[in-house]
């Protein structure tokens, strides 16, 4: 669609808004920060650079703007609904809850490859990685404190929920460079990685 389309159907300020946002989450994810302009942003959603301007002040807001929505999505990985958990096990609900994590990683690829594969950006991103990293954790943490049931010690529950961290991020990234891979051998993986660090604690 080109700009003048998108100014003919004057689409509503927040879907031109997601518009945008979804241009850049590409671009970022496969250039990086540095690589990507604000011009390719804009042509890519379609838009003129100044329209690009008025949702977000600067490249670098976009970009933030990007990892603050990683960031809020992130609980929703645990939120099941509560018709959702009706009689699932404790490792019927880590797979459940991997799933949907899944789904997430093919719809918003670009947030990992913006956290764990470009390193561009100056210190206040470099500063916002480390803090959506860290929120990753403390959810994490909270999940395998409640799964393991007491059976894993306090001081082990943090670097339990950083091996699922890491071990996550580094299987999503896999499975972004092999997109041809089933998700149900994908989540096989996840789930084997789980039970080992939750379920197979004693």
């Amino acid at each position: 669609m080109t700009a003048n389309e998108v100014d003919r159907k004057r689409i509503p300020a927040a879907e031109r808004r997601q518009v945008v946002l979804r241009a850049a989450a590409q671009l970022f994810g496969e250039r990086g920060y540095s690589a990507t302009r604000l011009e390719d942003v804009a042509a890519a959603a379609g838009v003129t650079k100044p329209i690009v301007y008025r949702h977000f002040e600067s490249k670098k807001a976009l970009y933030l703007a990007l990892l603050l929505k990683h960031e809020e999505d992130l609980p929703a990985f645990l939120a099941l609904a509560r018709d959702e958990l009706a009689g699932l096990s404790g490792d019927e609900l880590v797979r459940a809850i991997l799933a949907r994590w899944l789904d997430y990683v093919r719809e918003n690829s670009h947030a990992w490859l913006m956290l764990f594969r470009d390193s561009s950006g100056d210190a206040e991103i470099q500063v916002r990685r480390l803090e959506v990293s860290a929120r990753a954790r403390e959810l994490m943490a909270a999940f395998v404190a409640i799964q393991a049931g007491g059976r894993l010690p306090a001081v082990q529950v943090e670097p339990t929920a950083e091996l699922l961290r890491s071990g996550l991020a580094g299987l999503a990234l896999w499975w972004i460079d092999n997109p041809d891979t089933p998700k149900a051998d994908v989540l096989d993986v996840a789930a084997r990685l789980g039970a080992v660090a939750i379920a197979a604690q004693g």
